[in-house]
């Protein structure tokens, strides 16, 4: 089993940044894709970014294209989301998840593991 522990979430005004961490432990595999996924009230979980494994391969979801970055730190097994320039739409519970193998994907049935989440609020 893998587990994925996020932290970083919090309230924030409209403009501000913020930066996500999500550390992965127990199963380790040669190489997985790590991404981020967000859930706002009343609406379906949809993917923020994701990153391949040597960080060759990024998505990002046209909504928060050049505000977020998504990278990683292979030693520390932990991936990042910097988040800046937030908007009010960008409130929601956002998760990491985590699926073996090279290639990226960006729907959420392909991925098997997943942290509890974190809140990230940005006020007007």
């Amino acid at each position: 089993q893998v587990q994925l522990v996020e932290s970083g979430g919090g309230l924030v005004q409209a403009g501000g940044s913020l930066r996500l961490s999500c550390a992965a432990s127990g199963r380790t595999f040669s190489n997985y894709v790590m991404g981020w996924f967000r859930q706002a009230p009343g609406k379906e979980r949809e993917v923020v970014a994701a990153i391949s494994w040597s960080g060759g391969t990024i998505y990002y979801a046209d909504s928060v294209k050049g505000r977020f970055t998504i990278s990683r730190n292979n030693a520390k097994n932990t991936v990042y989301l910097q988040m800046n320039s937030l908007k009010p739409e960008d409130t929601a519970v956002y998760y990491c998840a985590l699926r073996g193998g090279m290639a990226v994907f960006t729907t959420e049935s392909s991925y098997i593991y997943w942290g509890q989440g974190t809140q990230v609020t940005v006020s007007s």
